[in-house]
């Protein structure tokens, strides 16, 4: 793994609960490269109990993770770019829902401000793709992004396609290499992958 030491990192977590774990993962595994880690949570992601866990649970384990308080409000999440907190800001899991709202420019959460924020320093945001209609309603939000200044996306596959026709989902493991690209202004190929 290379040494992320210093590098300030975003990590934004939307509301799409069976990826959480992965998330996580990777999370855990930016910490121990080095990196300064920021969690930073929508609403949804600590207020919404499910069969994947309890919205409290998720927001302690972000917060144990990276050693800090998470951003949770509007509020939070305003002075990231004027304080220059972060270097690379990460949303991992991105839910349909999120793509939508980033690709209109709308502002309504603590994800969306800290982007918002984060990109008024012209620095990189990495989507970490997980929805169930990427390949239907979202689709047209994702071409948007790929088209949009400082946007870079994790690799992605379709998730289950004989279930789940529409699905895609990033391959988590990518994130490291996908910051790292971003950081030369590189999008990592291939961005559709083989396997999630």
């Amino acid at each position: 793994m290379a040494d992320l030491n210093g590098l300030k990192i975003g990590f934004a977590m939307t509301g799409s609960f069976c990826t959480f774990e992965k998330a996580f993962a990777q999370m855990e595994k930016l910490v121990e490269a080095g990196a300064d880690v920021i969690p930073i949570m929508s609403q949804n992601s600590i207020s919404v109990d499910s069969r994947f866990g309890l919205g409290a649970e998720h927001l302690k384990k972000a917060e144990e993770i990276c050693n800090k308080q998470a951003v949770i409000s509007i509020n939070g999440a305003e002075p990231i770019g004027p304080k220059h907190m972060t270097d690379i800001m990460l949303i991992a899991p991105c839910t349909g829902n999120t793509l939508a709202k980033l690709a209109n420019s709308i502002t309504d959460g603590p994800v969306t401000m800290a982007v918002k924020s984060h990109l008024r320093n012209s620095n990189p945001v990495i989507v970490n793709i997980s929805t169930n209609d990427a390949l239907a309603g979202s689709l047209k939000n994702i071409g948007l992004l790929m088209n949009m200044k400082n946007y870079y996306f994790v690799p992605f596959c379709q998730d289950n396609s004989s279930v789940k026709p529409t699905s895609l989902i990033s391959d988590f493991t990518l994130i490291q290499d996908t910051i790292e690209a971003a950081l030369k202004s590189k999008q990592l190929q291939p961005v559709i992958a083989v396997s999630g």
